[in-house]
């Protein structure tokens, strides 16, 4: 799964991810580098919906049919394999996708049955890129004007470098995807499956970090910081 990553990048490098990207006065007000975002936090999203804008989701896919927004808290992740077959998902894959924008990821190596290491994962150039996500738009019944947006990020098997941390990994949209995944209209699943495959493990690098990552509490330029005296990437 992934449960945590960062976007460590001021909003104008973050908008270079897709041309023509904008944001709005109420997104620059309340962005800022983040080093460990969590589960029902906001995270930055483009939304298929045509209007190529930078908007916040909350980290938690609330399906517009549920009764409780705490469902959220057990879908911040949705498996690739089988996307067309969950309930929650079906539709979302079909026609509610998105980019959750990031700049590295955390996952945790098992080194025995107690023990677990913290590792940073990002590109060789240090650039951001898109996790594959969906969306979903939640109202509130007894009161239309308390609306959620969600988002979940899609995940799938592991490349060479990340299978060595973990067995599962985010799904990092190549940029030739991103005009597919982005449209605002209905795609076949089979056509969409194309785009969710492991990334290039060559272009990108882990290393160990202190286990203060463990706390959403910490979001600091330390929870990044190498415990190695070199970056060691794939190849």
């Amino acid at each position: 799964m992934c449960g945590r990553f960062a976007l460590t990048v001021n909003l104008n490098k973050a908008q270079e991810i897709l041309p023509g990207l904008t944001a709005d006065n109420e997104i620059r007000e309340a962005f800022r580098p983040r080093y460990n975002i969590a589960p029902s936090q906001p995270v930055l999203t483009i939304l298929n919906d045509a209007r190529k804008e930078l908007r916040f989701t909350s980290w938690g896919l609330i399906p517009h049919w549920a009764k409780d927004t705490a469902i959220g808290k057990k879908m911040i992740n949705a498996r690739a394999e089988t996307l067309s077959d969950k309930p929650s998902f079906r539709t979302p894959f079909r026609k509610n996708r998105c980019l959750i924008v990031a700049d590295g990821f955390y996952e945790w190596k098992k080194e025995s049955s107690k023990a677990k290491t913290p590792y940073f994962i990002r590109m060789k150039n240090r650039q951001p890129f898109a996790f594959a996500g969906l969306w979903d738009r939640w109202v509130n019944k007894e009161d239309e004007r308390d609306i959620i947006l969600s988002s979940t990020i899609i995940t799938t098997e592991p490349n060479q470098l990340v299978a060595g941390i973990h067995n599962r990994m985010p799904v990092i949209l190549h940029p030739d995807f991103y005009e597919l995944w982005l449209n605002p209209h209905e795609e076949p699943p089979d056509t969409l499956s194309t785009c969710l495959k492991p990334y290039n493990a060559f272009e990108m690098e882990a290393y160990r970090i202190s286990k203060a990552i463990n706390s959403p509490a910490n979001d600091s330029p330390d929870c990044i910081q190498s415990l190695d005296s070199e970056i060691l990437p794939f190849a």
